[in-house]
């Protein structure tokens, strides 16, 4: 057996075959390569060959590359995630000036009503007027760029590789066009993990470990993997703390969806919502128990992507 070994920026390489026209390439994680406490050498030789011996032994933990499309894919979502941040920005600057002057809007913020109501918004003194209008430009310069960007997203889903699962991931509550197209980018193919506590896992949404001994302490949720992809699942279970309903916007994404998937959907709304109800009435705090829930929802993601 003929092996070679290549150090690369995302991890170690070790490529295995038989002859030179066929070579099957493994990609490591650095992190999961078992070594030595005390084996402080480490050259290219040394290296090789301990790669060599781990890959024998099974010991070593592929990594998923994703492809130029995924790539590209990926880059454009997180895109429109920054400029979601900077527009975020803006609104609370804008909102945090009208605060100090005591001005307050009677109803919901950032809707089409709120912002006629800002179009006619005055200031008697011309440096607080000033101030208003660079704000305000600011907001408004942010909602067409989004806008675009979203437009551009959904029109380019049919021709990328997740469009089977967007279509499945739209039928749960709490998760339409772009939160889906967002986790598929974050996640990938989800036939990778064997199980949903391994995606809970990926995630960083299970609970961190402390345990000695005999005891088993259980701590705050490790945060681990994608930040983008953790916070569209809590963005997500917020809607969960509403009673299971299959209302007319949900009806329209589960049109043409496979009868399996529907029935996972009902399945996410009823469990979750009992997830949510039960610790609410145990007094845990409401992010706790949204976390919760979108840890449990990571899981019904994983289930209803893999439906043929």
């Amino acid at each position: 057996m003929r092996a070679t070994y290549e150090a690369g920026p995302t991890g170690y390489g070790l490529a295995r075959g038989l002859t030179s026209a066929e070579v099957d390439c493994l990609v490591a994680a650095p992190g999961k390569i078992p070594r030595g406490a005390t084996d402080r050498v480490k050259t290219d030789r040394r290296d090789a060959e301990h790669l060599v011996r781990l890959l024998l032994a099974g010991k070593l933990s592929p990594v998923r590359v994703p492809g130029p499309p995924e790539e590209a894919m990926r880059d454009l979502v997180r895109a429109r995630e920054d400029l979601r941040i900077d527009l975020m920005r803006a609104r609370h600057r804008l909102s945090k000036l009208l605060l100090r002057h005591e001005i307050n809007f009677e109803g919901r913020n950032w809707t089409e009503r709120h912002l006629a109501w800002l179009a006619k918004l005055e200031f008697s003194d011309p440096a607080a007027q000033a101030t208003f209008c660079d704000y305000r430009g600011g907001v408004e310069a942010l909602l067409h760029p989004r806008g675009e960007l979203e437009r551009r997203i959904e029109g380019l889903i049919s021709t990328s590789p997740w469009a089977r699962e967007v279509g499945r991931l739209r039928c749960l509550r709490g998760i339409d066009t772009l939160t889906a197209i967002g986790l598929c980018v974050e996640i990938g193919d989800c036939a990778r993990f064997a199980s949903a506590g391994q995606l809970m896992s990926y995630l960083g949404l299970v609970p961190s470990e402390h345990s000695s001994g005999e005891s088993r302490r259980l701590g705050s949720i490790t945060k681990s993997g994608s930040r983008h992809a953790r916070r569209l699942l809590v963005e997500a279970a917020w809607h969960y703390r509403n009673p299971p309903r299959v209302g007319r916007e949900i009806e329209r994404r589960q049109q043409g969806q496979p009868a399996a998937a529907v029935a996972v959907a009902w399945s996410a709304q009823r469990r979750l919502h009992r997830t949510y109800s039960r610790m609410r009435k145990r007094n845990k705090r409401a992010t706790v128990t949204t976390v919760a829930v979108a840890r449990e929802l990571a899981g019904f993601c994983w289930a209803i992507a893999l439906i043929e």
